[in-house]
């Protein structure tokens, strides 16, 4: 019988927490979900094109294929972007090995998910795998017309921003001016005086 292996006494256990990874996982797997259950509901019940008032003028359904990015841009290197998902899909989950803040777990998990629904598309919808058009239908006044997944990518990556900038690292711990810097000591006057 084999025993999961001892962290040495005083040494750090960077071990990811099981409840963090759980997190981590419930929040793409909610993201995805959705994602995918509402382009299903779109392909299934909307015309390409048809547009569906929600709130007058603030909020509608609007059916589209997005072959690019957002605002349709690259639209002809679909492929491009099924590249990077994927590459970010598994740096995400390489990231999470070393995760040992719930804060940073939700952000990327949030990433994750988004990700791998828009990736889902671009393998799995016409015109062909990886070159597959994105469902997009959620449209607002002004801005490009987005869906579930891209919704997760921003608010993941709008936390890992705030985040790193209130010093947050991986494992939960601070760093930057509002940390305590347990590594600088004064002087005392004694050891001052030995210096001069």
């Amino acid at each position: 019988m084999s025993e999961s292996p001892e962290v040495p006494a005083g040494a750090p256990d960077r071990r990811t927490p099981r409840g963090v990874l759980l997190l981590a996982a419930a929040a793409a797997l909610l993201v995805y979900a959705a994602d995918q259950l509402t382009k299903w509901w779109v392909v299934a019940t909307m015309e390409l094109g048809q547009r569906t008032p929600v709130v007058e003028g603030l909020l509608w359904w609007q059916f589209i294929r997005n072959p690019g990015a957002a605002f349709s841009l690259g639209e002809n290197i679909t492929w491009v972007f099924t590249l990077v998902m994927v590459v970010v899909s598994v740096l995400i989950v390489l990231t999470l090995r070393r995760v040992r803040s719930a804060a940073w777990a939700l952000a990327l998990g949030l990433v994750l998910g988004g990700a791998l629904g828009n990736l889902t598309d671009r393998l799995l919808r016409e015109p062909g795998s990886g070159m597959g058009h994105v469902v997009d239908f959620i449209a607002v006044p002004r801005f490009a017309i987005f869906n579930i997944a891209d919704c997760g990518v921003v608010v993941g990556v709008s936390l890992v921003v705030l985040l790193t900038l209130l010093g947050r690292e991986l494992d939960g711990t601070r760093t930057g001016a509002g940390a305590p810097d347990a590594q600088r000591v004064e002087a005392s006057p004694e050891e001052e005086g030995t210096r001069g």
